[in-house]
């Protein structure tokens, strides 16, 4: 499983985004939160249920995360100009690897 750092306050902010509220970490590491307005305040139970479901919306993007960065890496305008020049069908090509290379689970 990948690591985003899915915290409280993403997790508040997901459960109540027009709430205002305040996290602090207390001496032992424990997540505090300050509510200041905006509807009930999530309960604990609330707040790990909704890290986990964002964690796992996170981890399910992984294969998306990983083409981008290779897509990005590509110089695609001057790979489908030269294919559209030479005939080719390099950026296809390229594009088609990267698919493989992570697919969609």
């Amino acid at each position: 499983m990948a690591n985003n750092n899915i915290d409280t306050a993403a997790a508040i902010r997901s459960l109540r985004p027009d709430s205002q509220w305040a996290v602090e970490e207390d001496l032992s590491g424990n997540d505090v939160v300050t509510w200041i307005s905006g509807g009930v305040q999530p309960t604990a139970d609330e707040i790990t249920a909704e890290r986990t479901r964002l964690q796992a919306i996170y981890d399910s993007q992984e294969y998306a995360r990983k083409r981008k960065a290779k897509y990005d890496a590509l110089n695609q305008f001057e790979l489908i100009s030269d294919d559209a020049i030479n005939g080719t069908t390099t950026h296809k090509d390229a594009i088609v690897a990267i698919k493989s290379e992570f697919p969609k689970p």
